[in-house]
């Protein structure tokens, strides 16, 4: 029997390998940081999903361990850490590695902007991560987020002041102090001024265009130092 490959990454490109594994009936893992990048991966009896973050040791124990042919790297082009530990792991254990390489698009090229194709991969990116994140996605993916490791104490949730909101937030545990209840559009004064007091490290948005306030999120970012994770439709 042909030994399995390891997919890394809960990105689009890793699960659309998934499918091409699966449909290949070809072995395979696919490593993803957290419960719910797992829970889009197709189910399929030739693929394994492994939930969890490695470091580079465990890495190089789960290559030996599984008799890992070859590794393809579909981690987000921004997780370079993560790609270093592989790259590392590959190379102690002698195994091929090989990087699968987005295509970047005009809203990819601005420092502190990062896009993402949808939130479990905004999730993904940021379960590899640390520091205070920022939501301004209201609270309809709250539960998605939930996912990321320390959720309660990194994340600080802006929502619209109405109690199904509220009441959905509070329940998937976020801390009432990290729960901002307020009512936009928002001034890049206003958001820069609520992304200082929390200490924000990242900004999560949707790319809502001029009338939902998006630039002047990006710019309060810029002002402050945060990285922006954006679900940007125009990158998919």
């Amino acid at each position: 029997m042909r030994s399995p490959l390891w997919i890394a990454g809960g990105t689009t490109e890793g699960r659309k390998l998934a499918q091409y594994a699966s449909r290949y009936h070809i072995r395979a893992y696919v490593s993803v940081a957290t419960a719910y990048g797992a829970s889009l991966v197709p189910a399929s009896p030739f693929v394994t999903v492994v939930t969890g973050r490695m470091d580079e040791g465990e890495m190089e124990a789960f290559i030996r361990e599984h008799a890992i042919a070859q590794v393809i790297d579909a981690t987000h082009p921004y997780a370079t850490a993560v790609t270093a530990n592989i790259r590392q792991a590959c190379a102690a254990v002698g195994v091929p590695y090989r990087r699968i390489q987005r295509r970047r698009g005009r809203c990819e090229d601005q420092a502190g902007y990062i896009a993402v194709h949808s939130i479990s991969e905004a999730v993904e990116v940021l379960s590899h991560t640390t520091g205070i994140i920022f939501l301004t996605t209201g609270s309809k993916n709250l539960d998605s987020f939930t996912q990321i490791p320390d959720y309660a104490q990194r994340l600080y949730a802006r929502i619209l002041p109405i109690r199904p909101s509220l009441d959905r937030a509070l329940d998937l545990g976020y801390l009432p102090a990290h729960i901002i209840c307020m009512q936009g559009p928002f001034t890049t004064e206003l958001n820069a001024a609520m992304f200082r007091q929390t200490g924000a490290s990242y900004v999560v948005t949707k790319n809502s265009g001029h009338t939902g306030g998006f630039q002047e999120k990006v710019e309060a970012a810029r002002q402050t130092g945060a990285t922006v994770i954006v679900i940007e439709r125009s990158c998919q």
